[in-house]
């Protein structure tokens, strides 16, 4: 007796034990000594309206996987453009560190970085799925983060809104005169050959383009497709809607980091923050995938938009025109020569893929 309770003695310390250590090992708020773990109040700008569908919801998206994922070690607060910065300025809020997180389209800074508009999208350039695989197996991340070091940041791709429309217009497209002396908001690139084309290209923020077209500022404006722009009312101000979106076919968004504060972080949450970015970065693509065609329905049938398509004839003349621009652009500084030469190799080489499988199907599908 005396032995069987000896046993069970033991048994039952080894038992209270291992539920001590395990519940030491769960608590998120310890470290490994014990002590409070430290916890990170972060802030994100972003160019987008607050709440915004697509990009200002995948903005939210961003901080609130990075606050889940790190068991609240690190808070994440979205700030909407003009909140606590305008629409423009969020480059320079996180490069000065007013702010930890960005979230952007990297066209927007062709200003002060050239190479910067190669890496959300190019005319006539990578799909969307072909811009990932360059950015993650093509060597375009470590170009990127090259071209952002020197104002501290560390780049990501932060979401994709897939190929985007041809935008809105208050009159048919039926040949590339129509674009002549047309205002029309388009950025990046894209603005580049508008004005090569003869139209004049406008950088407006999302937020300033319904009033801007419905004042007559505007002529002509681009935004993204279907499910923002039905967000914004645009069909209100143009009747006209392009396709296809030559001037971006598969624009990567950004969620720039702040490179002081995200070396202050342990390895384990800067393996969050990253990761936590990647994830949203493919959720982004399968909403706008699933709710363009939805809000397109949407536009057609209840608001009488007319859907059209750009004339083979203006594609081509624009096609010419964008490899020019191109060409130009990569030629200002050496690194966007580099980054050019990159993303124009992995192009020749991807698409050769696309058109014996994404291609050939969608064409086999059609019959």
């Amino acid at each position: 007796m005396k032995r069987r309770d000896f046993i069970g003695a033991i048994a039952g310390a080894t038992a209270a034990t291992a539920l001590t250590a395990c519940g030491t090992e769960e608590a998120p708020t310890q470290s490994a000594g014990n002590e409070p773990q430290k916890t990170y109040d972060w802030k994100m700008v972003t160019t987008w309206p607050k709440n915004f569908p697509g990009l200002g919801t995948g903005a939210n998206n961003i901080a609130k996987l990075i606050t889940e994922m790190s068991g609240g070690r690190i808070n994440v607060k979205v700030y909407g453009a003009g909140e606590l910065v305008g629409a423009f300025e969020v480059f320079d809020a996180v490069s000065s560190g007013n702010a930890q997180l960005g979230h952007a389209g990297a066209y927007y800074w062709k200003g002060k970085i050239p190479s910067a508009a190669f890496f959300s999208s190019v005319p006539f350039g990578l799909t969307a799925q072909e811009m990932n695989a360059w950015l993650y197996y093509g060597g375009g991340l470590a170009l990127w983060e090259e071209a952002y070091k020197p104002f501290g940041l560390i780049p990501n791709p932060g979401g994709n809104t897939g190929t985007q429309m041809g935008g809105w217009f208050n009159k048919e497209i039926n040949s590339l005169e129509d674009l002549k002396g047309l205002k029309m908001r388009m950025p990046g690139l894209g603005g580049e050959v508008l004005k090569r084309a003869g139209g004049i290209p406008v950088t407006l923020p999302g937020g300033e383009l319904f009033p801007a077209m419905q004042s007559g500022a505007l002529d002509a404006t681009e935004w993204v497709g279907p499910y923002n722009d039905l967000a914004f009312g645009f069909y209100k101000t143009a009747k006209y809607y392009y396709t296809p979106g030559w001037h971006e076919p598969g624009t990567s968004m950004e969620c720039m980091i702040n490179e002081a504060a995200f070396n202050e972080l342990p390895a384990d949450l800067q393996s969050i923050v990253r990761n936590a970015i990647k994830v949203a970065n493919a959720d982004m693509l399968a909403e706008y995938t699933a709710r363009n065609q939805q809000a397109l329905q949407t536009l057609i049938t209840e608001h009488n938009v007319l859907l059209r398509h750009f004339p083979d004839s203006v594609l081509k003349e624009l096609k010419v025109i964008s490899a020019q621009v191109v060409e130009e652009e990569a030629k200002i500084d050496a690194l966007s020569t580099k980054v050019w030469a990159s993303q124009k190799a992995f192009k020749e080489q991807v698409m050769q893929w696309t058109e014996v499988s994404e291609l050939a199907y969608l064409k086999a599908r059609a019959l």
